[in-house]
């Protein structure tokens, strides 16, 4: 089968399509065709050689893809059959043509999307529900801050806090990334390069902050949380470090803050998590309420692009390629 080779620490002009074995199911799982896959800042993080598989999962980029069911090993009690159209989530292997994949981490298509739409909907949908709904429990009527509001997490996330009946500020980076917050549901819309969200928000203040960012961030995210309130850390983009942490600021808030990761959870967390997921929002995916929303899709040759585009943080939305 044809795979996307990389070399860790190689650059994005690097990636290559080369041909491998096509891989061997372990016991649960079903051979997936993809179709369409998506990309994600940790595709780039294990391109550069900062961010391995975990321990016996493919060394092949991706995460998330979109495809179809062409075999079933025997024996295997599944809810699909072979030619079943279907996404979900993988820890490795997502670039290639075929991928195994754990049974009960694929979900059908929804109705409305085509394999590029759904290749984009595992990774950020799950991730922004697994902030709010499991690493937290976000209630009707609580206020959110969303960090990088633009992303395919940050879109996803504005959508799920808006389905739940709260209010949302995001931020972001430009006039255009805040504008597409706000066909999404955003109520506050915070350019980052000429507004503190402290200032705008501190009066006011939140009950959940989902945050990319991480450096200077920890104290200011305090600042503007109501007491009580929950952090959610979900990556260190502006830096692994913070100086002169307030601890009296977080105790005072009765604060939590929570580091969350997906890959690496295991296979049973994730198969809880994507029922769940899929029990309280499957109605509004299929009804369009809930939607990927995606920036560009490149055929497998561009794949070099669509890194570069993410690299460069253009990108509104999610980025797939598509076989």
């Amino acid at each position: 089968m044809r795979f996307i080779d990389f070399t860790a620490g190689c650059s994005a002009n690097a990636l290559a399509i080369s041909e491998t074995d096509l891989p061997v199911m372990a016991a649960g799982q079903v051979l997936v065709k993809v179709q369409a896959f998506g990309i994600n800042r940790a595709d780039l993080l294990q391109r550069a050689g900062k961010y391995p598989p975990p321990a016996g999962e493919s060394p092949i980029l991706g995460l998330e893809v979109a495809g179809e069911v062409v075999d079933i090993p025997a024996g295997l009690t599944s809810r699909f059959k072979v030619g079943d159209p279907v996404f979900g989530l993988v820890a490795g292997g997502g670039y290639a043509e075929y991928v195994a994949v754990d049974v009960c981490h694929l979900l059908p298509l929804p109705e409305p999307f085509d394999y590029v739409q759904s290749a984009a909907l595992a990774e950020c949908f799950l991730t922004a529900y697994q902030a709010m709904f499991f690493e937290y429990q976000l209630t009707e009527g609580s206020a959110v801050l969303i960090h990088a509001g633009a992303s395919g997490v940050g879109l996803a996330a504005i959508q799920l806090a808006k389905q739940a009946n709260c209010k949302v500020a995001v931020t972001a980076s430009s006039a255009e990334k805040l504008a597409a917050c706000q066909q999404y549901g955003a109520d506050i819309l915070i350019n980052y390069h000429e507004q503190d969200f402290v200032d705008i928000l501190k009066s006011q203040g939140v009950d959940l902050i989902i945050d990319f960012v991480g450096g200077d961030y920890v104290n200011r995210n305090l600042a503007v949380l109501n007491r009580d309130g929950c952090i959610i850390q979900l990556a260190m983009l502006g830096g692994r470090y913070t100086e002169n942490f307030d601890m009296a600021l977080m105790l005072g808030k009765r604060a939590t803050l929570k580091a969350s990761t997906l890959r690496n959870r295991s296979n049973e967390y994730k198969t809880a998590l994507i029922q769940a997921f899929e029990q309280n929002c499957w109605p509004q995916l299929n009804n369009g309420q809930l939607s990927p929303v995606i920036d560009t899709s490149y055929a497998v040759s561009q794949i070099a692009q669509a890194h570069e585009r993410m690299e460069s943080n253009r990108n509104i939305g999610k980025l797939v390629c598509f076989w």
